[in-house]
Order: structure tokens, then sequence, then C-alpha cells
């Protein structure tokens, strides 16, 4: 078993703490916010004032934390970041979602100071993350894949290797953003459903039924029908994932116009202060409260 350290304790990075110590490994956790550490602490984790103190003898070097902003203060805050506790040798996973350029960059890092970096962004939320569940995909190199696939396999249920550095950072969001747009093409539609006489409740069962309405957008519009709106996937993170999206594409010189819609909405929902609530709360922006002037 490793000495793994766990960087960020939010509803993901609790959880994924969890499980490695389900799975008999040290742990080492810190979060910005001490008290949510309480419950792993019981389990048998330590705790660690810094991200460089919960490094400084890790053997694996985990973070999941908000955005790029964040993972660059975890990983590279001059008196405070893991990666210069790191010693040679030693792993790095960034779980986190965020651009592939940042990726890349914390990987050039990295590699200076003899350390591999593995982006390894997760498909799935809370329940999936409960339960040992999470989709991983990743990139780096083989050797640093084939080291973090039997760690990550103990927190998710498939471990995709998608590429180089900044693959798998990729491939989350793209699939955040395939997720998004639909999400935000139901709400329209229902709204327009419902608009011309249509009966909600039966306009879901049938569409649900059909080959063109994918599990992801049936179960979708069943959270907007019975306002399934507490947080897993909150607004703010998908308009703040979109934007990465945008910046990706412009890198790539690519247009995204679809992505782009959907980032419209979502943004828009964020601003009329639906952030905090989970993605299906977009079908908000068709109440009329929500968008009288």
């Amino acid at each position: 078993m490793s000495h793994i350290a766990v960087l960020g304790l939010g509803a993901m990075g609790s959880r994924m703490a969890a499980s490695l110590l389900l799975a008999g490994h040290q742990v080492t956790v810190w979060n910005r916010t001490p008290g949510r550490a309480e419950a792993l602490v019981n389990a048998g984790a330590h705790t660690a004032p810094s991200p460089a103190a919960a490094a400084a003898s890790a053997d694996i070097v985990l973070a999941m934390v908000r955005d790029d902003a964040a993972s660059q203060d975890v990983w590279l805050h001059p008196s405070t970041g893991a990666l210069a506790a790191m010693r040679p040798g030693a792993l790095a996973i960034e779980s986190s979602t965020l651009t592939p350029q940042w990726v890349q960059q914390l990987a050039s890092r990295a590699a200076q100071r003899g350390i591999e970096l593995v982006d390894a962004p997760v498909a799935g939320s809370r329940p999936q993350a409960q339960a040992r569940q999470l989709i991983y995909f990743v990139g780096g190199s083989e050797h640093a894949v084939a080291q973090a696939t039997p760690v990550l396999a103990q927190m998710g249920a498939a471990v995709h290797a998608m590429g180089g550095s900044g693959a798998g950072a990729q491939t989350k969001l793209i699939v955040n953003a395939l997720f998004g747009v639909q999400v935000a093409a139901v709400a329209e539609l229902l709204n327009l459903g419902q608009a011309s006489g249509l009966d909600p409740t039966r306009l879901v069962d049938v569409l649900g039924a059909t080959p063109v309405c994918s599990p992801a957008a049936k179960a979708a519009a069943q959270g907007m029908l019975s306002r399934a709106f507490d947080p897993m996937f909150p607004i703010e993170l998908v308009a703040k994932d979109f934007g990465y999206v945008a910046a990706s594409a412009a890198q790539a010189d690519v247009a995204v116009p679809m992505s782009q819609a959907a980032h419209a909405a979502f943004a828009r929902a964020d601003q009329l202060g639906l952030g905090a609530l989970h993605i299906t709360a977009v079908a908000k922006l068709y109440e009329k409260a929500a968008v009288a002037p």
C-alpha cells in the first residue's frame, strides 16, 4: 500500500480519500477549510496544515480542486505548494477539471523536479464517488499512467488512457460539454412543449422511449420535472467548464457554436443567482420570473 496525499476535500475529494482509506492506503489530507477533514480523520486519515506538508513524504499526491487558479495555488504556491515539497520519483495526479494548457504547464514544471504528472479527471458525481464507480480519463506518459491506474481503479469503475499530458483534461471538457449541451437543449424544448399545450410529464415519457434521447438527457428531463435541483454538478461549475471549452477551442482554432450557445445559457443562469443549483436548474431560465426585465 502507498502513502497518498489528497489535496482538496470537497464533495468529490473527500469521497475519493475515503475510498483510498478503505483500500488500505495511508492517507494524509489537506483542505483549505480544515473542519472538512474530521470524518476522514475519524476513519484513519492524517491531516496536514498545507499542501506542502501533506506532500512531503507521500508516494502519490492527488489534487481535486475547483479550477485552474486553485490548482496553481495548491501545486505551485511559493511557500505552501505541494510540488516543491514532493520527492523525486513520486507521482502527481491532478483530478480536477482544468484546461489542458494549464495541465501541460504543470506537467512540465513537475518534470523539472523529476516527478511525473498524470491528469485524471473523472465522469461521475457524488453517488459514483461514494460507490467507487467513477470513470477516469487519463493523460500522461505510458509509465505514469501504468503507475496511476491501480490506484485510480480503487476509486473508479473504469480508467481510460487518452494520450499524453493534457489528453485526460481535454476529454473531460468534451464530456462535460456534451452533457451540458444536452441539458440546455432539454430545458428549452420542454418549455416549448409545455408552451404549446403538451403535457410535460407525458412528453418526457415519450422522449425517453425514443432512440434520439440519451440516458443523460432523459435523467435531466426527469430532474427538471421533479425540480431535483440539489447541487451535484452546480451551474457555476458548468459555466466555468464551458469557458474552458471555449479557451481550448480558441487554442485549437476550431469553432464550437453549440457549446457557445449552451455556455450562454448557463452563464445567464449563473448571473440570475442559480449558480449553486444543479445543472438541471437551467430550466428555471424559462420561468417568467427568471426572465422578466
